[in-house]
């Protein structure tokens, strides 16, 4: 596993990136109907373009496997294609934006436990909980910080 800074945000990486996203959406968001996916994926292309830090882990094939997006020191998506949890790629990826970004905060879907378990494993504890996300939905969201 390799794990880079994406400069070149290319249609490409962003085309693999959002297959990234669904497929660990659909493995992980039990909670969303896939009508619910199908229009918030619309929007995951211009999340990945305009997040200021895009980091990817690809595969030794080169292949994208997962990829996080950080805004300051905020964690604000990472996604593991479900063929590769519990492989270690997530804690790599998460590791690596705290030691090169100093993340420390973060938000997570509670009704996505395991997410949440996989957090509080990396120590992180939550301070503030909302009944809706940042787009106003129906999911509560769990705010954690280091």
């Amino acid at each position: 596993m390799k794990i880079i800074k994406v400069e070149d945000r290319n249609s490409i990486l962003i085309e693999q990136l959002v297959t990234v996203w669904k497929n660990s959406v659909k493995e992980t968001h039990l909670f969303l109907s896939d009508t619910e996916i199908d229009n918030i994926q619309q929007y995951v292309p211009q999340a990945l373009a305009g997040i200021s830090h895009l980091i990817v882990a690809k595969n030794g094939s080169g292949i994208p496997i997962a990829f996080m997006g950080i805004e300051g020191r905020k964690l604000e998506m990472l996604f593991v294609s479900p063929e590769e949890r519990g492989h270690g790629v997530g804690k790599n990826l998460l590791v690596y934006g705290i030691q090169e970004y100093a993340v420390s905060d973060l938000g997570v879907n509670e009704q996505n436990p395991k997410a949440k378990g996989f957090y509080e494993h990396m120590g992180f504890k939550v301070y503030k909980r909302t009944e809706t996300d940042e787009q106003g939905m129906p999911y509560p969201i769990l705010y954690m910080r280091l």
